[in-house]
């Protein structure tokens, strides 16, 4: 199950709806990948009422984008994650993402006047639209199954869209493989309330945030306590904290579990560093792919090592 450490499996979920986005294509492919077949999604117009959703206990967990291969984070995750009441990270998924140009049946492009999708979505696909709608008016909305709706109503003359979800809205595709970089992936994490984390599988990552103390060199300091550590970062990113000009938190994914021993210590060292540390998870890698290899001289048995020779110098041991 997708909740693998947590107390009790959800059956519940949430996702960034309507039907027929691809938060819908990536929690049918995960629920599919765990043998889950007792399940019920269900839709949100948006990531923050998706992730309200978890905190409220109205679903177990909510699949939202993380970010893209493309066009890089989602904003909303990656603020929804911070603001509010804690979560956190059980599980991701990598989709595939390709998009068409989707219109009612009998529409030209010439006909099209305006064209929406998701802004991640708009911007991918930002030069082929340019190309083939030159004159339309380009309008963002909350997913793209939401302008695949919006478009079967009549509000819009095309959408940039999944195919699953022209063929849902009763659609045609004008254009297929719309995208300016075909192959794009879209990185989707699984969301829930605190509770017991899923169980270290050698292959993992860990997700937190941290705003830095506002000084000279904070940064560095930050990285320098992963680096020691052999710990390698997967990403970073800055965001700000929305209390001034000039303060930021970064939003950091790195290989390993809080399980470990190098990681934990890590963690505990950037909680003394840092003006505030959000613990976002630790979970199994979407690739399986267990990371770099890991220096002896800061494995596990090293740092138990370390922590009994300290033990018997503060007893009074020869050592």
């Amino acid at each position: 199950m997708p909740s693998a450490g947590h107390s009790a499996a959800p059956t519940r979920f949430a996702y960034l709806g309507p039907e027929g986005t691809f938060a819908e294509a990536a929690l049918a492919s995960l629920t599919r990948s765990a043998g889950c077949t007792d399940w019920v999604a269900e839709p949100q117009p948006s990531v923050g009422a998706a992730l309200a959703a978890v905190r409220s206990g109205e679903v177990g967990a909510a699949l939202v984008p993380l970010e893209n291969s493309v066009e890089g984070s989602v904003p909303a995750t990656m603020d929804g994650l911070v603001d509010g009441d804690p979560l956190v990270v059980t599980r991701e998924v990598f989709l595939p993402v390709g998009f068409v140009l989707a219109a009612r049946p009998g529409t030209t492009p010439a006909d099209v006047r305006s064209v929406a999708s998701h802004p991640h979505a708009l911007a991918q696909c930002r030069a082929r639209i340019a190309e083939v709608l030159p004159d339309a008016d380009v309008v963002p909305t909350a997913s793209t199954a939401d302008a695949a709706r919006r478009v079967a109503a009549g509000e819009h003359g095309a959408a940039v869209c999944a195919a699953i979800a022209a063929e849902r809205y009763g659609l045609d595709a004008l254009v297929a493989d719309l995208a300016d970089h075909p192959g794009a992936v879209t990185r989707f994490v699984l969301v829930e309330q605190p509770g017991a984390l899923p169980a270290p599988t050698g292959a993992d990552k860990t997700t937190v945030t941290a705003v830095i103390a506002d000084r000279t060199g904070a940064l560095l300091d930050l990285l320098a306590e992963f680096a020691v550590r052999g710990i390698s970062l997967t990403r970073i990113e800055s965001r700000p904290t929305r209390e001034r000009l000039g303060v930021y938190s970064f939003s950091i994914d790195c290989e390993g579990h809080v399980a470990d021993a190098r990681v934990g210590d890590a963690l505990a060292a950037l909680h003394r560093l840092c003006a505030e540390v959000r613990f976002l998870g630790s979970y199994p890698r979407a690739d399986s792919q267990p990371g770099k290899p890991v220096d002896e001289r800061v494995g596990d048995d090293a740092f138990a090592g370390a922590q009994a020779w300290l033990t018997r110098v503060r007893e009074g041991q020869a050592v």
